[in-house]
């Protein structure tokens, strides 16, 4: 991995308009590396289209592109244009019309790097509760001339399995598009959380403004350091906020510490305790409902 510049650059995006949300992801893009030098620019999950989709996957799958396609070409033109590499998060036309994936590309100015596609979509997106989403299964880890960097979209951060399956890999930085509606707490605690577990940047983009469903994003995107300390912040509007990362980060607790690191939360676990971790399973308490899907 080099040092480098990475922004979390999020904005407001306009429900179901592909073409002004393609707009305005481009004058963020461009704004942000003008401004920071970013190589790195994660953006908001579902950029295309808005997180809460009113239609059926039917309507959806006409509305959005397979990877590659037009969606996906445009933000390899940003990243040809402004020399960067960008995670472009967008719902994915699947093989059937009743298939759509909540995606994210992974571009840079060489073109299309890799593809994450959602494997834990959140109950309200999945077709079995009358959403729009069909689970992906695969892990991403992408070698690019940054570092080796790995995808989760939103809810996925949640589950450490993935994000310690993705570290594993290979992984060095993980960029988490989203839209993320719960409390500010469940936000910051998954995002540094996830990073300190494995020790990797977490770069972690929030949308901003209304969604279709009913709720209001509320921003607050971060880059989090391999010891979990929040290197930047964003507010709650449209913006973005940067942080260099240094490819030698474990040489103390924390950034600014004198004390030095002795530990690796991934070398140092005991593989034989984890022996039933792949068992299906509950939680211990009952939720107000349940929504399955199929894996």
């Amino acid at each position: 991995m080099e040092r480098f510049r990475a922004a979390v650059v999020q904005y407001a995006v306009k429900p179901l308009d592909v073409e002004e949300n393609l707009r305005r992801g481009r004058h963020m893009v461009g704004r942000c590396v003008e401004q920071c030098g970013a190589r790195l620019l994660v953006l908001p999950e579902s950029c295309t289209t808005g997180f809460s989709i009113p239609e059926g996957p039917q309507e959806l799958w006409h509305r959005v592109d397979p990877i590659p396609g037009r969606l996906t070409d445009a933000a390899e033109a940003w990243a040809r244009e402004f020399g960067c590499y960008i995670c472009f998060p967008t719902y994915e036309r699947g093989p059937a019309p009743d298939v759509v994936y909540n995606s994210a590309a992974l571009v840079g100015p060489e073109g299309l790097l890799g593809v994450y596609r959602k494997t834990h979509p959140f109950p309200t997106e999945r077709r079995e509760a009358g959403g729009w989403t069909t689970p992906g299964s695969d892990p991403v880890c992408v070698e690019t001339p940054l570092g080796r960097i790995g995808m989760v979209i939103c809810y996925d951060g949640d589950f450490p399995e993935l994000a310690r399956v993705t570290t594993l890999m290979g992984a060095e930085v993980i960029c988490r598009p989203s839209a993320f509606l719960r409390s500010f707490d469940h936000w910051e605690l998954t995002n540094r959380a996830r990073a300190y577990d494995n020790h990797v940047y977490w770069v972690a983009t929030n949308a901003v403004g209304p969604d279709a469903g009913g709720g209001w994003f509320a921003g607050g995107s971060m880059i989090v350091h391999p010891t979990g300390v929040k290197l930047a912040q964003a507010r709650s509007s449209d913006e973005f906020a940067w942080a260099d990362l240094d490819p030698d980060p474990l040489r103390t607790v924390a950034p600014g510490s004198s004390a030095p690191q002795i530990f690796d939360h991934v070398e140092d676990r005991n593989l034989r305790a984890y022996q039933y971790l792949l068992q299906e399973g509950t939680g211990p308490f009952e939720p107000a409902s349940r929504t399955p899907y199929r894996r």
